[in-house]
C-alpha cells in the first residue's frame, strides 16, 4: 500500500469516477463537506477535560481514525479539482510558516505569529 499523495489522490479519483460522483463534487460543495467532517471530528472532543481528551482519544481511536481520514479524503480530492498539487502547497506553507514562527521566538509558548 502507498500513502504517496499523488498514489492516493489518483486512488481517490477512481473511487469517485467509478460512482459517478463527480457532478457533486464541485468547490463550495467540497469546503461545506470538510467543515462538516471536521465538526464529527471536533464532536469527539467536545466538553472534554484535558484527562478525559486523553482517555477518550485511546477509547475512541478508531472513530477518531475514521474522521481524521475523511477529512483528509475530501481534502486531497478538493486540491486535487482544483488543480492544486497538494504537496507542493503544503510544503509552501510549511516555508511561510517557518519564517513566520521562527523557532527562537515561537518555541514553548502559543501565540500566533503577529503577536511574538
Amino acid at each position: 500500500m502507498s500513502d504517496s499523495i499523488v498514489d492516493l489522490t489518483a486512488r481517490i479519483r477512481t473511487f469517485v469516477a467509478a460512482r459517478d460522483w463527480e457532478q457533486f463534487h464541485n468547490p463550495k460543495d467540497m469546503a461545506v463537506a470538510i467543515a462538516a467532517e471536521a465538526g464529527e471530528l471536533m464532536q469527539h472532543f467536545v466538553w472534554q477535560q484535558p484527562d478525559q481528551v486523553e482517555r477518550r482519544a485511546v477509547e475512541k481511536r478508531e472513530e477518531i481514525a475514521s474522521e481524521i481520514a475523511d477529512v483528509a479524503i475530501l481534502l486531497f480530492e478538493m486540491a486535487d479539482l482544483l488543480g492544486m498539487k497538494l504537496g507542493e502547497v503544503m510544503e509552501a506553507k510549511i516555508e511561510r510558516n517557518e519564517i513566520r514562527y521562527p523557532a527562537e521566538k515561537s518555541r514553548g509558548n502559543n501565540l500566533k505569529y503577529n503577536e511574538l
